[in-house]
């Protein structure tokens, strides 16, 4: 059993492609979440306006990019959208998973604002609020708390779905494990250590937001 696994792993120092597939998996889901989260914002306002024009962008935009599988859009943003530009191909995964969890933080700081009982709003602005002040300092706040749960899910999947940046090259860390398996022709040893991994990414951000919530609750009592 040991021998098999540094064969496999420590031989060579392949675990170092894993390391460094780790390293981009994270890269890339930070940046993705940073750049969903602040288009899922500005989209998910748009959605909710009084301005059919905005509106219809925001609705063309999620239905679009919800509507069609992630593999397909990368290879799509990577061979047709920023070939020209000839961006790195990690630029372009980042740019690829930002652009769709956009559409599906859109929806869920959509679900989260309307969610906010109308009676808040009809008492900021009887307070004398304008419908600006209103949402950002009393309806924001509160569909925030409402969405966490949800939006941790999302950056969780996300995470997850990395796995499929190999689709134009990228060496994530599925990537890697799968390379390691081609160099040693042992398939189990290196993709456990990936699921294993992910596994505990997912557990350790869960456990994070868990607290973070937590404390958020305290915090209104």
């Amino acid at each position: 059993m040991f021998h098999s696994i540094y064969d496999t792993m420590i031989a060579g120092q392949r675990y170092v492609l894993i390391l460094q597939g780790l390293g981009v998996t994270l890269i890339i889901a930070v940046c993705a979440i940073i750049i969903g989260t602040i288009l899922g914002c500005i989209l998910a306002l748009m959605k909710i306006s009084d301005n059919r024009i905005l509106k219809g962008i925001g609705t063309l935009y999620t239905t679009v990019l919800r509507g069609l599988p992630l593999a397909t859009q990368l290879m799509i943003f990577y061979f047709v959208v920023f070939a020209p530009l000839h961006l790195p191909k990690l630029v372009v995964a980042i740019l690829a998973y930002g652009l769709n969890s956009g559409a599906y933080c859109t929806e869920i700081f959509r679900a989260g604002i309307q969610g906010v009982d109308i009676g808040q709003t009809e008492a900021g602005r009887s307070l004398g609020l304008s419908k600006r002040q209103t949402l950002f300092k009393i309806i924001l706040p509160q569909a925030v708390k409402a969405v966490l749960p949800t939006y941790t899910s999302e950056f969780i999947v996300l995470i997850k779905e990395t796995s499929v940046a190999s689709f134009i090259a990228v060496m994530d860390m599925t990537k890697a494990g799968d390379m390691i398996r081609n160099a040693t022709y042992n398939a189990w040893i290196p993709l456990l250590t990936c699921a294993i991994i992910y596994l505990i990414l997912t557990l350790g951000l869960t456990k994070v937001f868990d607290v973070f919530e937590k404390r958020m609750a305290r915090s209104d009592r």
